[in-house]
C-alpha cells in the first residue's frame, strides 16, 4: 500500500503524525463466484451465438445444446446429446433482453442462495432444478419441435426456495444469505408475505406464457418450465440445505 498523501488521511496526537486505518469498502460486484461463473459463461455463449460462429453453425448449437421435446420420443434414434441437452439448455438464450432478465434474477436471488449452499450445493441445485423443468415441459408438450431454452427453469426453482425461507437475509458474515431453517408448510401459508409473491408470481407466469405478455421478447415463454423448476425448489430444497446450518461469523474460517 502507498504511503498516504494528503493531510486528511494522517491524524495528528501527542507523538506526532499517526496514520489513520483506511476506510474498507464494499466490492462493486458482491457475487459469489458460482454466480459469475454461470453469468459468465451464459454471456459468452450468447456472444459467440451472435458475433463468431456462422449460420450453420448456431443451428448446430442450438440443435445439440437446446432441449427439444420431441427428440425424446425415439423416432428419430438416439444420440449422446440426449443425456446433456437437459442441462445445456439452461446457458442458452434467445436474444438480449431474455439473456438481460435471466441474468439479473439469477444474481437476485442466485447469491444469496450460493452463499447458503455453496458451490457445489448451489451447482447440483442449478443442474436439478433446470432437470425439473424441462421434465415439466416434456411432459405437457411431449411432441414438441421448438428448441427451450433459457436458465429461467433454475432460476425459477431459486424463487421456489427464497419462499421457503420467508426471503429472510442474514448478511452477519459480510455475505448476504438466506437465514433460517426452511419454513414449513404450514408457516409459507400463514405468512402473508411468501403468499402474495407465490399468487404474483403464479399470476406473472401465467400471464406472460399464456398471453405472450413480455415486453421485449420473442417467441412464447415456456411458463410449463417456470413451474417444474419453481416446483422442485420449494419442495426439494432441504436435500441440498446443510442440515442446521449456522450463518459463519466473519472471524470463522471456511471450511
Amino acid at each position: 500500500m502507498s504511503d498516504p498523501e494528503s493531510p486528511s488521511e494522517i491524524e495528528r496526537g501527542q507523538g506526532g503524525p499517526v496514520a489513520r486505518e483506511p476506510e474498507r469498502r464494499e466490492p462493486v460486484f458482491n457475487l459469489p463466484p458460482v454466480v459469475l461463473a454461470v453469468i459468465g459463461i451464459c454471456v459468452v455463449v450468447f456472444l459467440m451465438q451472435q458475433y463468431v460462429l456462422s449460420q450453420d453453425q448456431q443451428l448446430t448449437l442450438l440443435y445439440d445444446g437446446a432441449f427439444i421435446p420431441v427428440l425424446y420420443t425415439g423416432q428419430y434414434g438416439f444420440d449422446w446429446f440426449l443425456f446433456s441437452r437437459p442441462f445445456t439448455y439452461a446457458f442458452l438464450h434467445g436474444g438480449f433482453a431474455h439473456l438481460a432478465i435471466n441474468m439479473v434474477w439469477l444474481a437476485a436471488f442466485g447469491s444469496p442462495l450460493a452463499n447458503r449452499f455453496g458451490a457445489l450445493r448451489f451447482g447440483l441445485f442449478f443442474a436439478a432444478t433446470g432437470l425439473a423443468a424441462v421434465a415439466l415441459f416434456w411432459a405437457m408438450h411431449p411432441l414438441g419441435e421448438a428448441p427451450l431454452v433459457g436458465a429461467s427453469g433454475a432460476i425459477s426453482g431459486m424463487m421456489g426456495a427464497a419462499a421457503r425461507y420467508g426471503f429472510r437475509i442474514d448478511r452477519s458474515s459480510g455475505k448476504a444469505a438466506f437465514a433460517g431453517q426452511p419454513l414449513p408448510m404450514a408457516a409459507v401459508l400463514r405468512s402473508r408475505g411468501v403468499v402474495t409473491f407465490l399468487a404474483m408470481w403464479m399470476v406473472i407466469n401465467l400471464a406472460t406464457g399464456l398471453f405472450g405478455l413480455a415486453p421485449g421478447i420473442d417467441g412464447q415463454i415456456a411458463w410449463e418450465a417456470h413451474i417444474g423448476g419453481f416446483l422442485a425448489g420449494f419442495f426439494g430444497l432441504r436435500f441440498f440445505d446443510r442440515q442446521g446450518q449456522v450463518p459463519r461469523k466473519a472471524d470463522e474460517p471456511e471450511t
